[in-house]
């Protein structure tokens, strides 16, 4: 047994049923040319054929009462593989609707902590061919960055290349650097509490000088921001990576700040169309990451920055103008701060949300953010799985009280995949914002020429 790390802990300690907080993803697949109807089925046969499963997947935890014990991870020695990995197929017809709609319904379940916290399903029955696969893990064992980098570990550039092992499997140990002593760790340590002094001053000044700067506490209050229940609804899709390319070009601005920009726009198309569009442009939460290269995959090292949406105005550039000021000046906060210290400046920046989520007051305070926009790099070549070409990945995160919608999107190959969960009730018809996205993006592309 192995002691949880507080960071880790955290995400069990906050999890209910009204909080799941795993990660995972719905992967489409198109088969090899040749495989019949079967193929899916075959590759379940195949995944369930693994003779072993790495570390990460045999973790649980050491009780599920609030014992000590509870504070640890345990190694399952003999995992259950057919309850962890699963061969699903859609109801008729088959569409991707159906694929969504099931997606939604495993999402929202939570995993059984009495096992290891992950769950794999392999899904046949889709009207056009192809297969889906779906999974899902605790945030205490990975988070979103390294959830793809585990899934991307399991696929293959080479079309030919089969037996590829699946994501559960043990993989080949990298050299490991080298561990820093005890004197140096609190070395690093004190030097990083001795440097929250000036930047803490630093920060405090570019707060109180850029008025416009989007701080907690300070977000409109929205529809997003209200108690959940724990059904979600899951909305996917693909768009080319080129037409964001090209409007950060003739913008002057990151490929992710288009993106925020593409997301107020939706975001303020559905909020009219809802008749709930607050006059405050809606706040952002961003994930960055901190990861170092001597960090694990493992490692929950993430920081945050709040963003204006711009979704007070309906003209496309001064919304994009506002997205990139607001960026700008979260990339100047977290400038020249290590990542300890960057982790330690984002927690206090939340503490407010994560107190309303913990005891169940989110709508009796002002938001800190209104909606999570997180942007993960993923594969940048077409990748396969035992010849099966990979056509999307599409994450799906989490939703809170006080958080009930959350858009994640992947960079793939030649596209930028987007996953969308909301609460089944707090944000009724979700599938309309892949609509709103796909005419905001338009809209910049038309105020780009």
């Amino acid at each position: 047994m192995r002691i949880i790390s507080p960071a880790d802990y955290v995400f069990l300690a906050l999890e209910g049923r009204e909080r799941p907080l795993h990660v995972g993803g719905l992967q489409l697949f198109t088969p090899p040319d040749g495989s019949g109807p079967e193929f899916a089925r075959e590759m379940y046969t195949r995944v369930m054929q693994t003779p072993e499963v790495a570390p990460r997947f045999r973790q649980r935890l050491g009780s599920v009462s609030p014992t000590p014990q509870r504070m640890m991870w345990r190694d399952e020695k003999d995992i259950d593989l057919d309850y962890h990995v699963r061969l699903s197929a859609l109801p008729r017809p088959g569409r991707v609707r159906e694929l969504l709609e099931m997606t939604s319904r495993w999402h929202s379940s939570l995993l059984d902590r009495h096992r290891p916290l992950w769950e794999l399903h392999i899904v046949e029955g889709l009207e056009d061919g192809r297969m889906a696969l779906y999974w899902k893990v605790h945030h205490a064992l990975v988070d979103g960055v390294s959830a793809l980098k585990l899934m991307q570990s399991a696929l293959t550039e080479d079309p030919d290349e089969r037996g590829v092992p699946p994501v559960f499997a043990p993989r080949p140990r990298r050299e490991r650097r080298e561990e820093p002593g005890l004197l140096k760790s609190l070395a690093t340590g004190l030097s990083d509490a001795a440097g929250m002094v000036p930047a803490a001053t630093r920060i405090g000044k570019q707060l109180f000088q850029e008025r416009d700067m989007p701080r907690p506490l300070t977000a409109p209050k929205t529809m997003f921001n209200v108690p959940i229940g724990g059904a979600r609804r899951f909305a996917a899709q693909s768009w080319e990576i080129a037409r964001f390319k090209h409007i950060a070009k003739a913008m002057d601005c990151k490929l992710n700040d288009v993106v925020l920009a593409v997301c107020g726009g939706a975001l303020r198309a559905y909020l009219l169309e809802q008749n709930a569009l607050p006059d405050q442009p809606l706040i952002a939460f961003v994930p960055i990451s901190l990861r170092t290269d001597d960090q694990s995959d493992s490692s929950n090292a993430v920081g945050v920055a709040l963003a204006s949406l711009g979704t007070d105005t309906d003209d496309p550039v001064q919304r994009m103008e506002a997205v990139k000021r607001s960026m700008n000046q979260a990339k100047q906060m977290m400038s020249g701060l290590r990542p300890a210290q960057a982790m330690a400046v984002s927690a206090a920046m939340l503490a407010p949300f994560a107190t309303t989520t913990v005891t169940g007051t989110s709508e009796l305070l002002q938001p800190t953010f209104n909606v999570v926009i997180s942007n993960v790099p993923g594969p940048k070549k077409t990748m396969y799985w035992d010849g099966a070409r990979l056509d999307g990945i599409y994450p799906a995160s989490i939703a809170l009280p006080g958080m009930a919608l959350n858009i994640t999107l992947t960079s793939y190959d030649d596209a930028l995949d987007f996953g969308i969960i909301g609460d089944r009730s707090a944000v009724p018809h979700l599938q309309r914002l892949l609509g709103h996205l796909d005419v905001s993006l338009k809209e910049l592309e038309n105020a780009a020429h």
